[in-house]
């Protein structure tokens, strides 16, 4: 794992497009799916997001094979993994660092806008269910699910020479 650098927007967004139009296929219809993908297009704009929040990209054998993006510390607002490397267990690591990452932030529940195709993925690590959701993207509709996850506080270890 390493945080997101400029350099990486251009894969970063091919990983994307490629991610939800192989791995939602069960979920979404083709036009949903092309819609979610066509999110990626302004390169740009998709880079400048990444680097807006809290962005890290998990690596194997130095190629990228995922990334994960938390907003405020509290929102997981992107996860995808490469289809060659889905269910080996890196949307996992990346869901991991971003949950440590926000404790460290002294954040409390962490939430996501889960796909129809991450919902499980979600709810076998602790997220429950809050809310159904539906949001337009062109001129497609596609459902989501709201799902929060409550963190154990982060331990501080006492500073030498305090009393305990």
């Amino acid at each position: 794992m390493r945080p997101f650098l400029p350099a990486d927007a251009r894969t970063l967004a091919e990983l994307f497009r490629l991610s939800v139009e192989i791995l939602t296929d069960d979920y979404y219809d083709d036009d949903q799916r092309a819609a979610w993908a066509a999110s990626a297009d302004d390169e740009v704009a998709f880079a400048k997001r990444l680097a807006g929040e809290l962005s890290i990209v998990a690596l194997l054998a130095g190629e990228i094979v995922g990334f994960a993006a938390l907003k405020d510390s509290m929102l997981v607002d992107m996860l995808y993994v490469h289809p060659d490397f889905a269910k080996c267990g890196i949307g996992s690591a990346l869901a991991d660092a971003l949950e440590k990452l926000a404790q460290a932030r002294g954040t409390a529940k962490v939430s996501v806008d889960a796909s129809d195709s991450a919902r499980e993925f979600f709810a076998r690590r602790g997220f429950v269910a809050q809310s159904r959701n539906t949001m337009k993207l062109g001129e497609e509709w596609l459902g989501n699910t709201t799902m929060t996850k409550e963190l154990a506080p982060v331990e501080r270890p006492l500073a030498a020479g305090r009393p305990q």
